[in-house]
């Protein structure tokens, strides 16, 4: 079993890796710059886009999770079918947002706020990245489908190839064409699209006698699609909690002062950077627990869980070693300003115990969404949002200032494992009402 798992985390992790360090090679490109807005900025317009694609990224988990008990059930068609009704529905609600982008950015930069200067240049990043939507919706598609086949190593080399394109582009644009944000954004839309290009010719190269099993009627199958839907709409809500709680965050680091935002900007990245390592586990929990959901396997549906967090837990103290010891070393690779770093350090606790406190709610999340147990992470996520992490906030704030926000962003992480772990039963029992002798333990 722990073959398995790390068959399918390894290239989660390394495609995964790909993502957290564009971010820091384009944080690194406007902390180089002469100016600390071009970093609040880029940090403003990533913002709205977290908000937009992570509200949508019930696209990539309810596909994984369908397609893996899909797969557990050995049900071809209804594989295929899976596909073709999440690509038809990313496609259009991508356009939906291309049409939408006046009011989206009216909207986004009427409730976050930064300086004058900081905004201008984020509504010219935000002008430019919009049109990448269809892309990177389609994105998240293709690979959700690739994880719940239970083939890891497709999405590793489409993430990894849209992620150099961007790097590459980004790069290029800003030192060769003195683009600054704009040409950060210009990169990312450009390489979206190469990325699709990817990910459709490895489909077609191992996938394509899938297709002689279309049916249209199969594909909008009314039960299936309010199915879908439900699920989907559940994970929608649970994923608007986890936006709210980063948008919170940045405007609330924004309405302090320039300086103060980009210090998050900069330490945030500690976090991301263990979320997409510990999710490379969270993903092989989707594809390993909707997969034995499928086959009715109990046995090794709970075996998997215990083995998923074992080695979450062996990642996360490793990354708050290295935090620990490496801190001032990663914050001057991601700046050269020195009273930036200088501030950085006085936060180190936080993104030292970042890691420990929040492993459990990433592999609880992969859990739930391979067994589609989309209610119990939704209700989880709303205690947790709305019952932990604002009411930590505004009873810390007027005391502890800025240390609130990391206090309060720490409360959260805790308290999503903290509800899940206490959830998980009525999980089990929902979707298990008997045990099936494993044909495999191994």
């Amino acid at each position: 079993m722990n073959r398995r798992i790390l068959r399918l985390a390894i290239p989660n992790i390394v495609s995964n890796v790909t993502i957290p360090l564009l971010g820091l090679v384009d944080l690194a490109l406007m902390g180089h710059l002469d100016s600390e807005v071009f970093i609040g900025a880029v940090s403003l317009g990533t913002v709205i886009f977290n908000f937009i694609y992570w509200g949508f990224s019930f696209l990539r988990m309810g596909t994984s999770g369908f397609t893996a008990q899909a797969y557990g059930e050995r049900n071809t068609p209804e594989s295929f079918h899976i596909l073709s009704r999440a690509i038809l529905i990313s496609t259009l609600t991508g356009l939906l947002i291309l049409v939408l982008q006046f009011p989206i950015e009216w909207l986004s930069f009427h409730l976050i706020n930064g300086s004058e200067e900081v905004e201008s240049l984020a509504r010219e990043y935000f002008r430019i990245r919009i049109w990448a939507a269809p892309a990177t919706l389609g994105l998240y598609v293709l690979n959700g489908w690739f994880l719940g086949m239970q083939n890891a190593k497709y999405p590793m080399i489409t993430a990894i190839a849209a992620n150099i394109f961007n790097i590459v582009l980004s790069f290029i644009f800003v030192k060769s064409f003195h683009l600054n944000a704009a040409g950060v954004a210009l990169g990312t839309v450009i390489a979206q699209y190469l990325g699709i290009v990817v990910g459709l010719f490895l489909f077609f190269k191992s996938y394509k006698p899938l297709i002689s099993h279309w049916n249209w009627q199969a594909v909008i199958d009314a039960k299936t699609l309010k199915n879908f839907f439900q699920v989907n709409s559940d994970i929608f809500v649970r994923t608007f909690c986890v936006i709210f709680v980063f948008t919170f965050f940045t405007s609330k680091s924004a309405s302090i002062n320039d300086h103060t935002l980009a210090v998050n900007s900069i330490l945030i990245q500690f976090l991301l950077f263990f979320a997409f390592f510990i999710d490379g586990f969270a993903y092989a929990g989707e594809a390993l627990s909707g997969r034995y959901k499928g086959e009715e396997n109990r046995v090794l549906f709970l075996k998997v869980t215990r083995l998923l967090f074992y080695w979450g837990g062996l990642l996360a103290f490793g990354f708050s070693l290295i935090y620990l010891f490496a801190s001032e070393l990663i914050l001057g690779l991601l700046t050269n300003q020195a009273d930036l770093i200088e501030t950085a350090l006085d936060f180190r606790f936080w993104i030292v115990l970042t890691p420990i406190i929040s492993f459990a709610s990433f592999i609880w999340d992969g859990i739930y969404i391979g067994a589609t147990a989309s209610k119990e992470m939704r209700n989880s996520m709303l205690g947790a949002s709305l019952f932990v992490f604002l009411p930590s906030y505004f009873l810390l704030q007027p005391v502890l200032g800025n240390h609130a926000l990391w206090m309060a962003m720490m409360f959260f992480m805790l308290s999503r494992g903290v509800f899940q772990s206490f959830l998980f039963r009525r999980v089990i029992q929902k979707n298990f009402n008997h045990q099936k002798r494993p044909n495999n333990q191994a």
